[in-house]
């Protein structure tokens, strides 16, 4: 696939295709390239942003004064037994959704669930990505990083990376770990992982708990995301967005509006829908303006119409997360990282 031409500004580089311009941009080719661009941009004391499919991102109309690094290298690797299962690496800057489909056509089972999710695979980590029942915590063995601060490669093992809901230590201490590539070990298998959502279950007409064949598995997915406006399309506004943008809320029991969704936590503490939230605070599906509104597929998603600017876009996310807040008293927090600008 021919490399696509060099961005000139950062809404070129995210799926809300919102953002201002950059004062240096620097594609890194490969891993030299990637460590050399960001430790040269820290001597010299340059703010630096690390760009990899841009769908996790919200970049100020202003732009970003300081080095944006595109990472573009990619590659895979595997190797391993029937017994220990596959060991597959990943170059950082690989498309994810081809990673699992990849996974999934040479029979490596664990992140069938994962499919569609834009962006590149030195991403999922930071965020501890997941969708329908999965997350890649599940499967991942190690990250190799650029650590800014040591100014030297490390490498962490799964137990290392405080994984948490959407979180991990790479998004806890932003900036600081520059992924250069994601170790995952998969078993081998023609069906996936037991399917634990129910919406996806229910599709695949299995309870939840069975396994189906991946490649199932992964069609089921895809089509429930697109359905959702998940899966990216040029021709349609309503993937123009980070995905979800608020994460669902974790909160004691008694936080919970009555009739919510649920799911227990290992704390004690209560996960419930934001989605829920937001739709019985007032906020339909395709709310908002020509400029910005909620997807007409995805209460969740917060999509550019094709005129916005990031600033209407925060606008509408400030209405709904201050919504939200004043009937029942949750605040949503974001997901997407925030450039230069803030709620």
């Amino acid at each position: 696939m021919p490399e696509p031409p060099p961005a000139t500004t950062l809404a070129e580089l995210t799926t809300l295709r919102l953002g201002g311009p950059a004062t240096e941009l620097v594609e890194a080719h490969d891993e030299t390239e990637l460590v050399e661009a960001v430790r040269s941009a820290d001597e010299q004391g340059l703010p630096v942003l690390v760009v990899g499919g841009g769908s996790n991102l919200v970049v100020a109309d202003n732009g970003f004064e300081g080095r944006v690094v595109v990472v573009r290298h990619g590659g895979l690797s595997s190797e391993g037994d029937a017994c220990g299962g596959a060991f597959v690496e990943v170059g950082a800057g690989e498309n994810w959704d081809d990673v699992v489909a990849t996974a999934v056509d040479r029979g490596w089972v664990g992140i069938e669930a994962l499919s569609g999710i834009p962006g590149t695979t030195g991403a999922t980590p930071i965020q501890n990505v997941g969708a329908y029942g999965q997350e890649v915590s599940q499967t991942l063995a190690r990250v190799r990083t650029w650590d800014r601060l040591f100014k030297g490669v490390r490498t962490f093992a799964a137990a290392d990376c405080g994984f948490g809901y959407r979180t991990s230590r790479f998004k806890k201490d932003p900036g600081r770990h520059v992924v250069l590539d994601v170790t995952f070990q998969l078993t081998l298998g023609d069906l996936g992982a037991p399917v634990e959502y129910a919406e996806l279950a229910r599709l695949l007409d299995i309870q939840i708990g069975q396994r189906a064949p991946a490649r199932e598995v992964r069609e089921a997915v895809l089509e429930l995301r697109r359905s959702k406006g998940m899966v990216l399309d040029a021709d349609d506004h309503d993937t123009w967005s980070t995905g979800s943008f608020f994460t669902n809320p974790v909160v004691p029991a008694e936080a919970v509006p009555e009739g919510a969704p649920t799911w227990p936590q290992p704390d004690g503490l209560v996960k419930t829908s934001a989605a829920w939230l937001i739709e019985r605070a007032g906020f339909a599906k395709g709310y908002g303006n020509d400029r910005v509104r909620l997807s007409s597929k995805h209460t969740l998603a917060l999509t550019n119409r094709g005129g916005a600017t990031t600033a209407d876009l925060l606008a509408l996310a400030r209405e709904l997360r201050d919504g939200v807040e004043q009937h029942f008293g949750i605040v949503l927090v974001n997901e997407p990282v925030l450039v230069d600008c803030a709620l």
